[in-house]
C-alpha cells in the first residue's frame, strides 16, 4: 500500500469514528425538520458546500472524507467483492429527488428562509446532536446498519453506489463543471502506457472498469471518487492525477 493510500485510509476511517459528533452536519432528517421551521441548519450548509466544491474537486469527498465510506472500507477485509455497476445506481436518485422536493416544499410552507442557525438541534452536546429523543440513535444506527448490510451482501461501496443522499450533489456539480469546462481535480490516462494488466480495475473502490477507460484515454466517470487507488496501483503509471479544464 502506498503512503498516499495509508494517509487516505487513516483520514477516512477517522471520519467514520467521528461520525457520532458530525452526524448533525450530514443528516437528511435534520435538514427536513429545520426546513419545516424555515431554518437553514448545518446540514444544509454542508450539502451546499459539497455541491460548490465538487465543481473543482469532483467527488473527492467520497474518496477521502466521507464517514460512511470509512465504515465501508473497514469492512473490506470481510467482504471485498466488486459490485455490479448498473441500475442500482439509480436508487439514490429515487431517494434524492423526493427528498429535495420535500425540503423545498417545507421551506415554502414555512414562509421561506427565516433564519440561519448552523448549530440548531445540537443544544444537548456534540454526540449525535439533538434530533428529537431516541430518533437520533435510530437514524445513526440505521445508517450504520444499512452500510454494513449493503456491503456484506452486494460488495464494496454498495451504499455509495445505490443509497447515499450526498452523492447526487457532487455528481451534478461534476457534470456542471464538465459543461462549463472549469479547471478541476480529475484523473488523466496515458493510454500508450497501459499494458492491460487490469490491476487498476481490481483496485477501484467503485468497481469501475478503469482499464477500459484508461485504454480509451478518458477516465472521467461521475462514479469516480478520486481515491487514487488506481493511480497508486498502476505499475506503468498510465493513470495520474491532474487539475485542469
Amino acid at each position: 500500500m502506498s503512503n498516499r493510500q495509508k494517509v487516505r485510509k487513516a483520514i477516512i476511517i477517522g471520519a467514520f469514528l467521528s461520525f457520532p459528533m458530525i452526524m448533525h452536519w450530514l443528516s437528511p432528517w435534520t435538514i427536513l425538520y429545520s426546513a419545516s421551521l424555515g431554518i437553514v441548519v448545518g446540514a444544509f450548509i454542508t450539502f451546499t458546500l459539497q455541491f460548490f466544491l465538487s465543481l473543482f474537486l469532483g467527488r473527492a469527498f467520497c474518496g477521502w472524507l466521507c464517514p460512511g465510506a470509512g465504515l465501508g472500507e473497514c469492512l473490506l477485509p470481510i467482504r471485498d467483492k466488486r459490485v455490479k455497476v448498473g441500475k442500482l445506481n439509480l436508487i439514490k436518485w429515487f431517494i434524492w429527488v423526493p427528498w429535495i422536493t420535500l425540503i423545498v416544499a417545507l421551506f415554502v410552507r414555512a414562509g421561506g428562509i427565516v433564519d440561519v442557525i448552523p448549530l440548531f438541534m445540537v443544544e444537548e452536546g456534540l454526540f449525535l446532536g439533538h434530533v428529537g429523543g431516541n430518533y437520533r440513535y435510530f437514524i445513526y444506527y440505521g445508517v450504520v446498519l444499512g452500510i454494513v448490510i449493503s456491503t456484506l451482501t452486494l460488495g464494496r461501496r454498495a451504499w455509495c453506489h445505490s443509497v447515499c443522499w450526498m452523492a447526487p450533489f457532487m455528481i451534478i456539480g461534476t457534470k456542471i463543471s464538465q459543461w462549463l469546462r472549469l479547471p478541476r481535480l480529475q484523473l488523466k490516462s496515458v493510454k500508450e502506457n497501459c499494458n492491460g494488466c487490469n490491476i487498476c480495475t481490481r483496485k477501484c473502490m467503485m468497481s469501475l472498469d478503469v482499464k477500459e477507460m484508461a485504454q480509451r484515454g478518458d477516465v472521467r466517470n461521475t462514479e469516480c471518487i478520486l481515491c487514487g487507488e488506481c493511480v497508486d496501483a498502476c505499475p506503468q503509471k498510465a493513470i495520474t492525477y491532474s487539475f485542469k479544464r
